[in-house]
Order: C-alpha cells, then structure tokens, then sequence
C-alpha cells in the first residue's frame, strides 16, 4: 500500500523516471517486469509490484511522511552503520545515519525480466565503513544487498539491518513461520531472552530480535511471502500495535508488519581493513507462479 501521491507518479512513468515526492529524489520504473520506487534519501526501497499489476504492491509506505531532513516510514529503510540505538557513543541517531543522507545513482542494469540499481552516498558517511546498495527487481522477486566496506586500518564494529515494512491484510491475522524454537531478546521486556513456542501470531505490539538466520514465510490470511537473506544471523519482528509512531495514519496501523533481515547485539559485525560484509534480503511469494 503507497500513498496515492506516490501512485500518481508511478502511473504516469514509462520505463525509468526521476522525479520529487514529499520533498526527495525518487527513481520511478514502470515496465513489463513490474513496478519499483527508490528514495535517494537513504537508498530505501518504497514500492515494489511485479507483473502482472493488480492489487497492492508488497511494501508499506505512510502517507504523512517526516519533512527533510526527517526520514520516510515504510518501504525497506537502511539501517547502517548501527542498528537502533547501537551508535558507538551513544549519541548519533536512531538506526544510523544512512538513513537521511543522500545517495547517488551509480548505474542502471536493464536485464530481460527486471533491472539492477546501484546506489551509494553522496558524502562520507563514516571514517572507515562505507556502503553500497545494490537493488534488484524483477517479476518473480526483489532482492536488496547492503555492501559494507572498510578502508580504515583499525577494526570496526558493524550493527545494520535492511527494515522490510510488508504490506498485509491485518496484522492481527499474520503468522510468520520459521521462527519455532528460536532464541530471542524482547525489547518490550527489556531485552529479556526467551524461546519462541511454536510459529509466531501476531496479536498485539511486538518488538524482537531473533536470533535465526532460517529463510522465513510471513503468512496474512491472503498472500504468502517467502523471506531469505544472507550475512544475517539475526531476524527482527516490529508491530507498534495501536501506540503508532506520529507519522502512521491510524487507519494504517494495523496494514504492515516488519520482518528485518538484521545483524543486532546477538550477531554484530568485526570488520578487519581491507574486508566486506554482505547484507541481503531476497522477497518472494509463495503463492505465485514460479
């Protein structure tokens, strides 16, 4: 589901647009393999739809978005370097500074079925990581890699999460297999650790970081996404329930849940110089013709 501002544009692209919403640079395609909408602020993912166009695409984005410099809610922000509140001093913002920075256009790759897009910041971003976002869509799925880098000489510690908002019936009638018998902290409980009991309902506020890095099925009663990913040994499930965030409609509180591909507390990253680190997270549906 996408604000139909955001649907205006889409619809009256052919091909690859660039155009402004909500104040921010956004890439626009519209082909026969599908749909997809990219933020250069952040480098985030807010709309995905492969053919054949009907019904909702499969990521959520709110209507009433942050002003510049504020962030967008919904679609597939990038979390980098740190996810949370996990900056090394404590101080820098929520989930990074990837987040509100601009990005760049490094290059389009048209292929038979979809398209390639690289991306990466248009300032440096930290003094030894840099990132790259490599998208890529097409009609049987959406893959996204987050590309960390290091070009300092010391180590560095490395906390990063690609935020999947997926648009859903309800959020009270999802069901996300995968998860049974995994290890996990609740945030709610103060981070307290406890096993997951069976597959996981969602009936009321959640905020978890699970430690699993299995490939998953988020299940909403109607449609069936399937959700790999690589480079994460952590998977965090978030539905602020009915104590919504200032920038969600209420009428759209209950329309996404977030299942994060995510390296957290329970798995981060040591970086040596001169390495990487591959983050990526692969969408697909079960319920399609593969």
């Amino acid at each position: 589901m996408i604000p139909d501002s955001l649907r205006q544009l889409l619809d009256a692209t052919q091909g690859q647009h660039e155009a402004e919403w909500q104040g921010r640079r956004v890439l626009l395609f519209n082909a026969d393999w599908g749909e997809l909408a990219v933020s250069l602020q952040g480098a985030q993912v807010l709309h995905f739809r492969p053919a054949p166009a009907h019904g909702d695409g499969w990521l959520w984005v709110t209507s009433t978005p942050q002003a510049v410099p504020g962030t967008i809610r919904g679609g597939i922000p990038v979390c980098w370097p740190w996810f949370a509140d996990e900056s090394p001093d404590g101080r820098g913002p929520m989930h990074g500074t990837a987040r509100q920075a601009e990005w760049r256009l490094d290059g389009v790759d048209d292929e038979d079925e979809g398209v390639e897009v690289h991306l990466s910041p248009t300032t440096r971003l930290d003094e030894q990581l840099t990132p790259r976002v490599v998208i890529h869509a097409s009609a049987r799925r959406l893959h996204v890699e987050l590309i960390t880098e290091h070009l300092g000489e010391t180590p560095v510690k490395l906390t990063a999460a690609l935020h999947t908002y997926f648009t859903v019936a309800h959020a009270h009638q999802c069901r996300i297999e995968g998860l049974a018998g995994a290890r996990y902290l609740d945030k709610r409980l103060d981070f307290s650790e406890a096993h997951q009991q069976g597959e996981l309902g969602v009936r009321g506020p959640l905020d978890r970081i699970y430690e699993s890095n299995r490939p998953l099925v988020l299940d909403d009663g109607v449609r069936r996404f399937k959700i790999a990913k690589q480079g994460s040994d952590s998977t965090v499930v978030w539905h602020p329930d009915t104590d919504l965030p200032g920038d969600t409609p209420i009428d759209a509180g209950h329309r996404f849940l977030c299942v994060e591909a995510a390296c957290t507390r329970l798995d981060p990253v040591w970086l040596v110089p001169g390495a990487q680190h591959l983050l990526a997270t692969t969408l697909t549906r079960e319920d399609m013709p593969q």
